[in-house]
This record gives structure tokens, sequence and C-alpha cells, in this order.
């Protein structure tokens, strides 16, 4: 419907600036009229408003003016009922709405781009929502459009493989993108573009097979997901162990409202950086490091208490929100 109207709009601002050129033009040839002149009969024609001519008029000029009149009046009238549907049908509230958001999007930093807003994206932008974290959606149907609308995301309507529809997501400044869209063959394009744009945004991508998980890997995806076998596992995983599974839903979403399990990397700015574990436990005031990612890729389960955490690594904490704010320094 707003493509339609605006091609409408389109034709009638087209319309209108024809009527007054060929008005204008008409003038200067039948009656002899200066430019000014000209186009000042053509307005008080076309809008009716009653003025007295700027001259006599011939015959020829009043048969011009009928025409103008019928012409002009008609395109007038055209473009005030678009401009009333257009209020009616609530384009005008949508459209400034539109506009607050892009200036909402623009202002994000660190946030996450989510491509593709159905079953999968849509539950991890949720997801992403309940850690109250920032994120964008990039989709292109309108029916999913449509239900970001309903769910009160931030989104961009367009082709996830566009780079200018990336660039607008704000990817300069983005954290990270998940590539969620159902098709594979996209997920691979969204992938080189977002890469070709930011060589170093992480990106997490869903696939469907073991073929495309190698391609997305090619194109530069730091992780690849498979939604059904990932979902599979779990069935069996919450069948085979439910209060293990229902431990670790509580601490990851920190739905308990005291512990979280959260992935820390230290930085240069991280007051347990060149601490050992041991010293860093005693700096949070207890808390759990159940295990440590070395700066060289090497997983470390249950470090040893003498362990140097340097910069670079990464740590998996169970704890309170209040020890993990010491560890990130956002307490500081």
């Amino acid at each position: 419907m707003n493509l339609l109207l605006s091609g409408r709009f389109r034709f009638a601002i087209s319309a209108t600036i024809a009527v007054f050129v060929i008005g204008t033009i008409g003038y200067m040839a039948i009656e002899g009229w200066s430019f000014l002149d000209s186009l000042f009969m053509t307005a008080i024609t076309i809008s009716t408003v009653g003025y007295d001519e700027v001259g006599d008029l011939s015959s020829g000029g009043q048969i011009f003016s009928i025409v103008l009149i019928v012409v002009g009046v008609g395109i007038t009238f055209y473009t005030i009922v678009l401009i009333a549907e257009y209020i009616a049908e609530g384009h005008l509230g949508s459209t400034i709405g539109r506009h607050r958001m892009k200036e909402q999007i623009k202002k994000l930093k660190d946030h996450y781009i989510v491509c593709g807003y159905g079953r999968v994206g849509r539950e991890v932008a949720s997801t992403i929502n309940d850690e109250n974290e920032p994120y964008v959606i990039v989709e292109q149907k309108s029916d999913r459009i449509e239900m970001a609308i309903k769910d009160e995301c931030l989104y961009i309507e367009g082709n996830v493989t566009d780079d200018e529809v990336l660039k607008e997501a704000g990817i300069e400044h983005a954290r990270a993108l998940i590539a969620a869209v159902g098709n594979d063959v996209d997920n691979v394009y969204v992938v080189l573009s977002a890469k070709a744009l930011r060589p170093d945004i992480m990106i997490v991508a869903r696939a469907s097979d073991s073929d495309s998980e190698r391609k997305l890997l090619r194109a530069g995806a730091n992780r690849v997901i498979f939604p059904q076998k990932l979902g599979g596992r779990r069935m069996a995983m919450v069948t085979l162990h439910p209060q293990l599974i229902d431990f670790i839903d509580t601490t990851v979403s920190g739905r308990s409202g005291e512990y979280s399990l959260e992935d820390i990397l230290i930085t240069s700015d991280s007051p347990i950086a060149g601490m050992t574990l041991n010293e860093g436990h005693d700096l949070c005031c207890g808390g759990v490091i159940v295990a440590m990612k070395k700066k060289d890729g090497l997983l470390v389960a249950n470090p040893q208490p003498d362990s140097v955490l340097e910069i670079g690594d990464e740590i998996l904490f169970i704890g309170t929100r209040q020890q993990l704010s010491v560890l990130d320094g956002s307490s500081n």
C-alpha cells in the first residue's frame, strides 16, 4: 500500500508541475504576457481564488483558461484526496514513527543485528531482549515486519544481503551479527557482506546441513548453529537430565534473580587482569569460575587456583550480579 500510495503521490506532483509549466507557457504564447504574469495567472486559475485577471483575455486565452481550470482543479482535488487518505489510514503517523526509529538506530552502539525474523530470529531477539541488550531486526517480508512492530522491536525493512541495509542497521558500531535467515544461501551472502564491511565483527549463523556449515565458516562466520540438531539434543537432555537443564536455564537466563552464568572477557581494563584465580575469587567475594579459555584457544575446565588470568582470556563464571559487576569492572 505504501509503494502504491507513493507512486500516486509522484504522479500527482508531476501532473501539478506539468499543469503549471503548460499554463505559464500557454499564457506567454497566447497573450504575450511576461513569465511572472503568466505564472501568476496559472496559479489563480488553478486555485480558483477569484482574483482579477492579469489582463484582458482574448478568445484563445479564454478557451485555454477553461481547459486549464478543468484539468488543474481536477488534479488539485485528486491531490487533496490523496493527502486525506494518507492521514486517515495512519500513514502519516507511521512515517513519523519510522523516522524516529531510524534516529534511534543511528544512536545504537555495541548492539546486535538479527538478520531474519522468522521462528529462529524471533527467539534470538526475545532472548537478547530478556538480557536488556540493544538490538535491531533486519527483515524484508512484510508479515514478519508486522510481527516486529507488534513485538516493539527496532527494525530495518530491506534485503539482508544488501550492504546499504546493513550499514543502516549500524554494522559499523555493532557488537555482533546473527544470520538467522531460513535460507542457507542467503545466510552465506549475509556473512560475506558483513565481513566485507566489518572484518572484525562476530557472526553467528544458522545452517540446515554440514555442507552449509563449511561454506558459512569459510565465508567468515565465527559460529554455526543447527537449530534442528540443537533442538533435538535439548529434548534428549531434558529427558535424561531434567534437573541439570533446569539449573543451567535458570543461571544462564538469570531467572532466579540471584545467580547468573556469564562469559567474561579479560581486557586491559579488567580489575582481575594479571591476578590468579584465587586472587580474583577473593576480589569478588565468592562465585565459581567453571572454565577458562586461554587467549590461544585452549579450553581449561576446572582451572587450578594458581592459574593466571591474562588479557585476552575468557572465563565462565557463576555468581551473583554484584560479583559479576566486580569482575567485568562495571562497578567502578
